[in-house]
């Protein structure tokens, strides 16, 4: 089945949890990573029940600070 992942169309095996997702498709930093499903932000509690269907939307997000102070 396809799903859209970061704006790409992704092939996977079958429906399959967000957390079996983030394993099969080796996305980087699992542990610190933030999952849009369908335009919805999941709570990373829910990861193991929520089901990704086929024709599913996910973006992978991450939360970065820093920046500068200084101009």
């Amino acid at each position: 089945m396809t799903i859209i992942a970061n704006g790409k169309p992704v092939e996977i095996a079958g429906e399959m949890s967000v957390t079996k997702l983030l394993e099969e498709t080796k996305v980087e930093m699992p542990e610190y990573v933030t999952v849009q499903l369908n335009g919805e932000i999941l709570k990373r509690a829910a990861f193991d029940e929520t089901i990704v269907r086929d024709g599913a939307v996910v973006e992978y997000l991450y939360y970065m600070g820093g920046g500068s102070a200084s101009c």
